[in-house]
């Protein structure tokens, strides 16, 4: 394992350049549990890449989830369920992904539903021009045959995941430990990152 460590800026500008460089529009995942830090490096990457020439949206999976009537069949806490029923990934192909497509006209749904509400949000498409990037960050991404283009695993190892997660939210690591299992994110992301050390990540340049 080569392990590398970098400042949360060098990360952020590593990852910016590494997808300025494709010159198409570019469908990219922020995978990883909550605690890992997923939707901050997707926030921290969109005003690099706009300065870089590449229009940013967006997409979290928390706004891509099942109605509670699906969602909470089996309970508010039952790992199964959020590993398996939680996010509506088909939506977020057809909505986000599959727009983006070669062909696809790129009008992308920024959020599907509204879980607190437990409704739509009813919010407007938005167009992405011709180099435009979506980052669509979230858990349990890289094991639902999405399209994505380029992908990014924030890695949380052993106990660390646990030690960073709520004890509310111990319900949700059967599902993570059933994820690293059977997919193995930590080996199919393109840019993989240890963040067990708060505000020092570390590139993993091979495992």
């Amino acid at each position: 394992m080569r392990v590398r460590p970098v400042t949360p800026e060098l990360l952020v500008t590593e990852l910016a350049e590494h997808i300025a460089a494709h010159r198409s529009r570019l469908r990219v995942a922020v995978d990883g549990a909550p605690e890992a830090g997923t939707a901050e490096l997707a926030d921290a990457l969109v005003d690099p890449l706009r300065v870089r020439g590449r229009e940013a949206v967006r997409v979290r999976t928390a706004d891509y989830v099942r109605p509670a009537s699906l969602r909470l069949e089996f309970g508010h806490h039952d790992p199964d369920s959020f590993y398996s029923d939680w996010f509506d990934f088909g939506g977020l192909a057809r909505e986000v992904l599959d727009p983006l497509a070669a062909g696809g006209n790129g009008h992308v749904l920024p959020a599907l539903w509204d879980a607190e509400a437990d409704r739509s949000p009813r919010l407007p498409r938005l167009r992405l021009p011709e180099q435009g990037v979506v980052l669509v960050d979230g858990p349990l991404l890289l094991g639902a045959g999405l399209d994505f283009d380029l992908t990014v695993h924030l890695w949380l190892p052993g106990e660390s995941l646990r030690r960073r997660t709520p004890e509310e939210s111990w319900w949700r690591l059967p599902a993570f430990d059933r994820y690293t299992a059977e997919v193995g994110p930590e080996r199919r992301a393109d840019h993989l990152v240890r963040v067990d050390r708060p505000g020092h990540p570390a590139i993993i340049d091979a495992l």
